[in-house]
């Protein structure tokens, strides 16, 4: 379960490096860190069009620059493609809110869920409904660290979730973790596979960052 601020005398500094050292900027003030809920994540969404996540009952800004989203969205097309002439259940965009502890959501930028992680084996109702992913995709922007990435990944693990995807359209790797601390790294010539969460499901990493070069032929205008 995640842990509420409670120390008076905690300093911007030592909130940040429990938050993962990220850019203060991502860190809003208002309502005050440590008194946050999920209606304000809600209240933010609606009112503001922005993402965050809560943590430590802080709301934190998702950031996800162009070259992200359609990494996610090309994932999510691939995912879907495979997940549903099987049934298996669920794949979430970006904007897809999940509570994985009291006080705590994350969005993950592209998730599976399969239909026996599902209240009912139904489609949830809830804006921020609680469950734990089976696979969690993170795709790395310029605003994430190392220690923002590995305390996510402790909490998904802690949750539940089997498999986490760590994609980076830096360096065009895929690190595929199976624990928190325990990772393959993939490169162009790997396959990136679903393991034992989406047995069967397979992906050329060459594929998945190809289009990040791709122009229009203008020869054909």
């Amino acid at each position: 379960m995640a842990t509420v601020l409670t120390s008076p005398t905690a300093t911007l500094a030592d909130l940040l490096h429990e938050l993962g050292d990220i850019d203060p900027a991502r860190v809003r003030l208002h309502p005050p860190p440590g008194t946050a809920t999920e209606q304000d994540v809600l209240d933010i969404q609606i009112r503001e069009d922005r993402l965050c996540e809560l943590v430590e009952s802080v709301l934190v800004e998702k950031i996800m620059g162009f070259r992200e989203s359609w990494l996610a969205s090309f994932l999510i097309h691939a995912l879907l493609s495979f997940v549903i002439p099987r049934r298996l259940g669920l794949v979430t965009a970006p904007d897809g809110m999940v509570r994985l502890a009291s006080g705590l959501v994350r969005i993950p930028d592209v998730a599976f869920i399969s239909w026996d992680r599902l209240p009912g084996r139904r489609m949830p109702t809830e804006a921020i409904p609680g469950l734990a992913p089976n696979l969690a995709v993170e795709v790395l922007s310029e605003s994430n660290t190392p220690g923002e990435m590995a305390r996510k990944r402790r909490e998904y693990f802690a949750a539940g979730v089997q498999l986490v995807w760590l994609v980076d359209p830096r360096t065009r790797t895929v690190e595929v973790f199976t624990s928190p601390e325990q990772s393959v790294l993939l490169h162009a010539d790997h396959t990136l596979g679903g393991g034992t969460v989406l047995p069967g499901f397979t992906l050329s990493v060459r594929e998945l960052f190809a289009e990040l070069d791709s122009q229009e032929d203008s020869t054909d205008m």
